[in-house]
Order: C-alpha cells, then structure tokens, then sequence
C-alpha cells in the first residue's frame, strides 16, 4: 500500500478558517488562540472512538480525559499521586481489598447528577462481553469480575449474578468495591480511562449497555462529566471540546477550549508549528530534532516516558514466524544501538527486555542483544540457512514517517544479517488497529504506554485471550503467573512472579522489544504547566496560555 498523506489539504483549509489566522492576518493563529484561551494540539491521528470502554490508543486517550473524569484523577505533576476526581474520598478497611469511595456532588454536562449507580453500570457495561472492550481484564481485579464475565461469554460456565461481583452502590453516594486480594495501586489503575463512568441514560437511549453504538458521541449528544465537553467534531480535520461550565472544579479550569488536529505527517505537523498554528505537537520528525536541539532548545522537549517500542509478531499462522527460534533470530537481527544513535535521535534507549526501567523495585533482566552470529545458526536450524527459502513477509505500520524509517532500517538489517526478504505497508489508525485486533498481519509496529506505574500494566496484556494481546500467542504458566501475582500479598514477591513472567515472554518471543520510548516534542513558550510526566496523561484543568505581555 503506498504511503497516505490524506489530512494535508483539510489542514491548511482548517488554518485559513478555523484556527483563528485569518488568512493575510499579521497575528498567527497561536497568537490568537491565546486571546480566545484555545489551545491548539497536534494529535496524530483521527480518533477511533469517543468511548472510554472502547478505546485502546494514545490519541483517543487524550481527548477522552479531557471530556471524562474517574473516581481518581491525574496529579498535575506526580503519576503516583492521588488527585481527588469523583471521589471527593476513599478509604480502604484494615485488610486492604475494600475501597469505599464517596461521590462528590458533581453533574453532568446535560445537568444529570453524577453518582453511584453510574459507576455501578459503568463497571458493568465494561463486563458485558457484546461490548468486545479490550480492557476489560482491567476490571478482573474486582471480586468475582472475571467469573461475571466468563459466565455471560461461556455456555459451560457457572452463573455468577451481577450481585456476586465486588462492585455495589451502597447509595447515591457511596461506591464500594471489593477486590480479590489487596492491591494498594488499586488508586492508581482508577486514573484510567477503562474506569471512567459513562452516563446510563445516555447509554440507554442509545442502543443499551451492550452496544457500541457511536451515535452517543456525536456532538449533541455526547454527556460528559470532565473540565470540557465536546464542541465539534469534523472527521480528519479537527475534533473540539470547550470548557464544561457544570464540571464540579471549573473555577481551576484556565482553557476555554482545546482543538484537536489530526495530523499524521510528522513533516506536516513541525510545519504548522513553525508558522505558529500549534502550540503543541504529536512528535517531531526524526531529521529535525538536533536541529531544534542545537538551534532553538526553548521549543523542544525530550520528556521520559513509560513505554516500550516493540513489534508484533502474529504466531497463528502456520510456518516460520510460528517458531520461536525464528522470531528469536529475528530479534537478535535487530542492531538497537546503530538504530538509537543514526536513525533514532530523541534519546529513545536499547530495549534489551520489554518492561521500561523507572517503575520502583522492579528490574528487567536484559535478555536480547545484537547476536547476528547467533541469528544466522537459529535461521539455519529452523530450515533456512542465509534465508534460503525464507517466506515474504510484510511489516505492518499506522502511516507516520518514523515508523516508515525504523521499519526499512529494521528491513535493511534483515536483509544483511540473515538475508531474507521483507516488505513493508502502512495503514491509517484505525484500519491498522482493526488489522491488529483480527490478527490480518504477520509482523505489526505496536508500542505500550503504562497505564498506571506497575509492570502489570505491560505484562497482563500478553495473557490468552486478553484483547491487548493480538499476538494469538498463549502460555499456561504465564497466564497462571499473572493471575497469581495480584495475590500475592507484597510488591517483593508479585514482582518476583512478574519477573518470571517477562522471562517466559521473552523466551517465547512473540513481540521483539525494540527501544523505550522517550517523548520528544516542540511546545510554544506561551503553554504553562506541562509538567514532564512518566505517563504523559495530564489533568487539563490545570494547564493555561500566557498571552503576550503577561
């Protein structure tokens, strides 16, 4: 497929009329979102969806936290703090596997109160299995949740009643939620967007707790409880959310609105924010980024980030890559340094494991390495010796140019190392992730950004049948390590299990690591309080512009 370059012609339309330019004005167009308290963000690509049961992407998830709030928000500068959101408190009992959570006396965005139930339903909605949501074993943690969810998707299961899961409404205001063995990052899996409320009368009216009707996130439609609520939503061109005068905190929020810009082209995008129509970007284009370095500092940052590049490998098909010693030829292949330092120059570090460094008491053994030597015996072991009757096989990518590099950099050092063949195609996002989740791919370009700060965020994913997986690979002792590590009383030993289970994850190989992720960026001097942070999810309420002159 060639490469797609299908949101340049919208964006320049959008400059002219929508972003506050003004053809032929003399103000650019951040100049004039900072009068009107708008600030303009580079997003990538088109959302997939507006439902946070739905939702898997990082682009989705930006826009989803600006609209919804969970019972625990994001700290405006710290990933592990709590930040008060729906819940105005909690408390746990002596034991630990009770949390009980008080609502705060917020409203919706069509003036409905926010309270228990919604939560109630939401959790149960998640655990509907019509729903298909891709982060449903999120909510396994939760007494009885897996065999709930089992017993509506499995004939032969036993019947568990909604009434049997640990998640009750005590009243309008009160929300308990009992847990299978304490886990005290429960508070920190609670910031994300899987545990967002929906509205149930919203829902309800537009199709019910089962369906994945969009008709519920059209504007006019949408019901939100977050700092904002949609606006507008032009598909390829720009998604908008103003500010939600009904939001319980809205005094702290300083922006009037933010625009999303869907822009796929790295090159583009740099573009727009060197004319001054962003404020803030997706990325930055890989041949740019010492140039912003060495000649303007002030406009790039390089943020940590908790996250790992890595390729996926589709093991169900019959023949090479269904053989381990292939996939482990092919990650022994893979010259990371050569590709940090000449092809990749955002300070993203060698991923010799797949769980990043940075998560308190847990350490990654380095299990991969450049080993071409190592590389060709295991090719010629599994019966292609040089490559010799190697099939074909595509490296799939969502169309972005760095993923375009890294893939014929990866290809190149295929070629020369084990002397196969491999092409590569690009997909536009959502298409790439339907291709993913079908499993309609041989090797996929994925990457994984914490969802809370715990390597079982990265680890849970891979178990059988989990919608992150998309690999269709499954093991019996990971699985069961996995199920096994949340009960296990203290963070030493869980670790320990989660130890073990990366280790069998990497010997298996279904996914080869390729670096951890650092964020770099181009942001305008005049965005105030974008702190770093490990897992890039911020509370927007309290980010604001400086105008000129302030």
């Amino acid at each position: 497929m060639t490469c797609q370059r299908v949101f340049i012609a919208p964006i320049i339309i959008l400059i002219c009329f929508n972003l506050f330019v003004g053809c032929g004005s003399k103000q650019t167009g951040v100049e004039r979102a900072n009068e009107a308290g708008i600030l303009l963000r580079g997003n990538q690509s088109e959302p997939k969806t507006l439902d946070p049961h739905v939702a898997t992407g990082v682009p989705e998830n930006h826009i989803i936290t600006t609209l919804m709030e969970g019972l625990i928000a994001y700290h405006p500068t710290d990933d592990t703090a709590i930040e008060p959101g729906m819940a105005e408190s909690f408390e746990t009992n002596e034991a630990g596997d009770v949390y009980t959570f008080h609502i705060r006396d917020a409203k919706w965005s069509n003036g409905d109160s926010v309270t228990a139930h919604d939560f109630d339903y939401s959790y149960r909605r998640i655990l509907t299995p019509e729903l298909a949501c891709e982060y449903v074993t999120m909510l396994f943690v939760v007494k009885n949740a897996k065999k709930y969810f089992e017993s509506r998707s499995d004939d032969t299961a036993p019947v568990v009643t909604w009434e049997k899961v640990g998640i009750k409404a005590l009243d309008e205001k009160t929300l308990q939620i009992t847990l299978n063995a304490p886990m005290a990052y429960f508070p920190m899996m609670l910031k994300h967007y899987s545990w967002f409320p929906v509205n149930p009368r919203v829902i309800e009216a537009h199709g019910g707790i089962s369906s994945r009707n969009g008709e519920w996130m059209k504007v006019g439609n949408h019901v939100s409880n977050g700092p904002f609520r949609l606006k507008e939503w032009s598909t390829n061109q720009v998604l908008e959310v103003e500010k939600n005068p009904l939001y319980w905190d809205a005094d702290t929020v300083k922006l009037n609105g933010i625009r999303f810009l869907p822009v796929e082209s790295a090159d583009t995008e740099e573009r727009l924010f060197r004319n001054g129509q962003l404020h803030l970007t997706y990325m930055v284009p890989l041949h740019k980024i010492d140039l912003y370095k060495n000649k303007h500092p002030e406009k790039i940052r390089l943020d940590p980030y908790l996250g790992s590049y890595f390729y996926r490998v589709n093991v169900t098909q019959e023949g090479p890559l269904s053989d381990k010693r292939v996939r482990r030829a092919l990650a022994l292949s893979i010259d990371r340094e050569s590709l940090m330092k000449n092809v990749l120059k955002g300070g993203q570090t060698p991923a010799h494991f797949y769980v990043p460094p940075g998560i308190n008491g847990y350490t990654s053994i380095e299990f991969l390495s450049f080993d071409p030597t190592e590389a060709r015996r295991l090719l010629a072991e599994a019966g292609f010796p040089d490559g010799k009757g190697f099939p074909v096989y595509e490296i799939l990518y969502n169309t972005r140019d760095d993923h375009k590099t890294i893939a014929e950099s990866i290809q190149q050092m295929w070629k020369q190392t084990l002397g196969i063949n491999i092409q590569i195609i690009n997909q536009e996002w959502k298409v790439y992730l339907d291709a993913q989740s079908s499993l309609e791919y041989d090797i996929s370009r994925a990457g994984w950004i914490a969802d809370y700060v715990d390597p079982y965020t990265f680890l849970e994913m891979f178990t059988t049948g989990n919608g992150n997986n998309d690999t269709g690979w499954s093991n019996k002792r990971y699985d069961e390590l996995i199920r096994l590590a949340p009960l296990a009383g203290d963070d030493k030993k869980r670790f320990a299990m989660l130890n073990e289970a990366e280790a069998i994850l990497m010997d298996d190989l279904p996914i080869l690591p390729i670096y951890i992720y650092t964020m770099p960026f181009l942001i305008d001097s005049s965005v105030k309080n974008w702190n770093p942070k490990l897992l890039d999810n911020r509370n927007m309420k309290y980010i604001w512009l400086e105008q000129s002159g302030e």
